[in-house]
């Protein structure tokens, strides 16, 4: 299945740590990988003074299901140090979304495919077109970089990305 994860943290060597992130991905079963390069983002629903984020995309090919990749990019995250428990608000230093899963959808109380606010995140979808323009999003079927192109004639004067 080809899948497509976001990257994005704001502590401590964030490169480094994607380096890392995608080793472990491939050291997890992770096939092909093929990684964006990084931009930096001001954060979005964060609390005040929160520092600048920087966010990649990679793709890549999983043999397994939804979850079990979603309990390897959870166990990197903790390993890469962000607590188990947290707040989507708060700085980080691994963030590691699934955003799509082959052209599934899926919904369920630990994951939702494709991610719910892939299509509203210019921090999103702009590495990702980068590395898979032609993916098709469910349900529509629209592709990402039919969906960039969208966002940002709707909001051309977005300040979201630096």
């Amino acid at each position: 299945m080809q899948v497509a994860i976001a990257l994005g943290g704001n502590i401590g060597d964030t490169e480094g740590l994607f380096r890392r992130a995608v080793q472990m991905l491939g050291e997890g079963g992770l096939q092909g990988v093929r990684v964006s390069r990084t931009i930096v983002s001001t954060p979005v629903d964060c609390v005040p003074g929160t520092p600048e984020f920087h966010n990649a995309a990679l793709t890549g090919a999983w043999q397994g299901t939804a979850l079990e990749l979603l309990a390897l990019t959870q166990r990197i995250e903790r390993s890469l140090g962000r607590p188990a428990v947290h707040s989507s608000r708060e700085s980080r230093t691994m963030d590691l979304d699934i955003l799509l899963f082959g052209e599934e959808s899926l919904a369920l109380p630990e994951l939702v495919i494709p991610h719910p606010r892939m299509i509203q995140r210019r921090f999103v979808l702009e590495p990702l077109a980068e590395i898979a323009p032609d993916w098709h999003v469910p349900p529509e079927g629209t592709t990402v970089a039919e969906l960039l192109r969208k966002l940002l004639l709707a909001r051309p004067g977005d300040k979201e990305m630096v």
